[in-house]
């Protein structure tokens, strides 16, 4: 028990120093806590890359937020780990959203792909049927990650996380991805 209450006072005096802009402070907290923090978030989400990016923003977030807390409300741990909880389960919904949402427009499209075209772009369906030839004739990675970036609204870093492929990887995809698809579509540009 004195153990305990030692380090939640150490922890304490670390938080108020992190406050304070003292990195040294910051990299012993860190040094205290991350396994469990990372842990925790593993166990969440189910997948190590997001969870380094849960654990990053919860760092950032000490940093901007340790003069927050205090000390009578929980003990300085407990305050990181409810941190990284909810940065977790946050990031876990935006996920399970993403997903809906990316199925919802998938679906809608499918069962009545002209109706869409027709109402907000114009398209004739001889139009629509060489776009939606274009689109899938492109090789699986490539297609995948547009559809992702333009249907589903994702961002380059959310769709590296979702496919688990480098960043540089995706970006490189949706480049060769674009590229033939104006080049098969050069008659409507």
């Amino acid at each position: 028990m004195w153990e305990r209450q030692t380090s939640d006072e150490s922890q304490a005096q670390l938080l108020q120093r992190i406050a304070a802009q003292d990195r040294q402070a910051l990299t012993e907290f860190y040094e205290q806590t991350v396994t469990v923090l990372f842990s925790t978030a593993v166990r969440i989400l189910g997948d190590a890359h997001e969870a380094e990016e849960v654990v990053q923003d919860v760092f950032v977030q000490i940093w901007n937020k340790a003069a927050t807390f205090d000390a009578a409300l929980g003990a300085p741990f407990h305050w990181a780990l409810g941190i990284a909880r909810n940065r977790a389960i946050d990031r876990l919904r935006a996920r399970q959203r993403r997903g809906r949402m990316l199925e919802e427009v998938t679906q809608e499209t499918e069962a009545n792909p002209a109706a869409h075209a027709h109402h907000e772009f114009g398209l004739s369906e001889e139009e629509l049927a060489n776009i939606r030839s274009a689109v899938k004739n492109l090789p699986t990675d490539q297609r995948q990650a547009i559809e992702l970036a333009f249907f589903g609204g994702l961002t380059h870093a959310e769709i590296a996380t979702e496919l688990k492929e480098p960043l540089g990887t995706v970006k490189a995809r949706i480049r060769r991805g674009m590229l033939k698809l104006k080049e098969n579509l050069q008659a409507y540009t």
